[in-house]
């Protein structure tokens, strides 16, 4: 009886290692006690769907904090409750986020929580599995998008880098200005991809795991970001 072949695509190929790219300029880890408690929550394999969705939620949060830290902000004027006028702002209009199916739904809640009025567009990428090479299925965006000041990319799991990249140069297309990679965990070769991919492109990540195994999959990572949120295998 013949046995299954397990493909190794990434047996043999040279990897960065951590720190390597911890210190690009264009790369943010978090590092916060509520993240490394979330991040426990997420890698736990006992950790139900709705848990690990919720950790998700929450550790978006965090990223959408610091990738929006130097957003423009408008100037608006509103009555507080003791009748005064009160100075204050509002997110200027331009941005908006692009999350990649499936994984990505997992954080779009947070965000249109925080940033209501923002646009949330769809791009569906997959990975052949023999050769991790990525490729476009399907998407959802308007036409073109050069009035866009900034757009937040959103997948938990930086991998190979395959997914971000082909959907980088989707968005160049009709995108000129300032991407944001917001993502749970990453590893040094699919953040070294996707640095040298785009000069514009900035990676926020929770967290940055050591390496890929020759199956292309973080270790020791979280597993498969789209079973666990939704409760398939």
């Amino acid at each position: 009886m013949a046995t299954l072949e397990i493909p190794t695509p990434m047996r043999g190929k040279p990897q960065p290692s951590r720190e390597q790219v911890i210190g690009h300029p264009r790369l943010t880890v978090l590092d916060h006690p509520l993240v490394t408690s979330l991040l426990t929550t997420v890698r736990d394999q006992g950790t139900p769907p709705a848990e690990f969705e919720r950790c998700l939620h929450e550790l978006t949060r965090f990223l959408l904090w610091h990738a929006l830290q130097d957003a423009e902000i408008s100037s608006v004027s509103v009555s507080s409750p003791t009748g005064v006028q009160a100075d204050g702002g509002r997110l200027a209009d331009g941005l908006a986020a692009l999350a990649i199916l499936r994984a990505g739904l997992g954080m779009i809640a947070p965000l249109r929580q925080l940033v209501p009025a923002a646009p949330i567009y769809l791009v569906g990428a997959r990975r052949d599995e023999q050769t991790l090479a990525a490729t476009i299925y399907y998407k959802n965006l308007p036409g073109p998008l050069h009035r866009l000041r900034h757009v937040l990319l959103l997948d938990p799991m930086l991998a190979t880098g395959g997914s971000a990249v082909v959907t980088v140069q989707l968005l160049r297309q009709t995108y000129p200005g300032p991407i944001s990679y917001l993502g749970i965990i990453g590893a040094p070769y699919g953040v070294q991809q996707l640095l040298q991919a785009d000069p514009g492109v900035h990676i926020y990540l929770a967290a940055l795991d050591e390496r890929l195994n020759d199956q292309g999959f973080i270790v020791p990572g979280l597993g498969d970001a789209g079973d666990r949120l939704f409760g398939t295998t």
